[in-house]
């Protein structure tokens, strides 16, 4: 595993997702992307290790008590609404559709988002362990 950030192990088409890996619904929407992203468009890292908590300190983001998952795609950073709606457009078809949300200003978006994420595990639960992949999608963690 990596633990500098300054040097990423991407290609300029790809993205990093950080995530909260204890998050029963963060590692639901994990699996679903490995599993959807048949262009290898997204690499996954947990908040939780190494590489997904040096993320959040580059980008001013508390790793023990985040409100979002960040999307990282060279130097830029998605949060929030705009982070989810990255992941599900790089997708592909039909979840490209899920653009159609960009209709609703941020300011609509971004605090339904935040509420479902501070309240993510009273919502959904919290895993006693960080989630890991299938065998076949190792490769796509950092």
């Amino acid at each position: 595993m990596q633990d500098n950030v300054e040097h990423s192990p991407l290609s300029p088409e790809q993205a990093i997702v950080v995530f909260d890996a204890e998050c029963i619904l963060c590692s639901a929407n994990a699996q679903f992307l490995l599993k959807h992203d048949h262009g290898r468009r997204f690499l996954l890292a947990p908040m939780q290790g190494d590489y997904g908590s040096a993320l959040y300190r580059k980008y001013d983001i508390d790793p023990t008590n985040p409100e979002t998952l960040i999307v990282v795609r060279g130097d830029k950073l998605l949060r929030n609404s705009d982070a989810v709606l990255a992941i599900y457009t790089g997708l592909g078809w039909p979840w490209k559709m899920a653009a159609i949300a960009k209709v609703l200003p941020k300011f609509l978006r971004d605090p339904v988002y935040r509420l479902i994420a501070r309240n993510r595990y009273r919502l959904f639960g919290k895993r006693n362990t960080c989630w890991l992949p299938a065998p076949e999608f190792q490769d796509r963690m950092l």
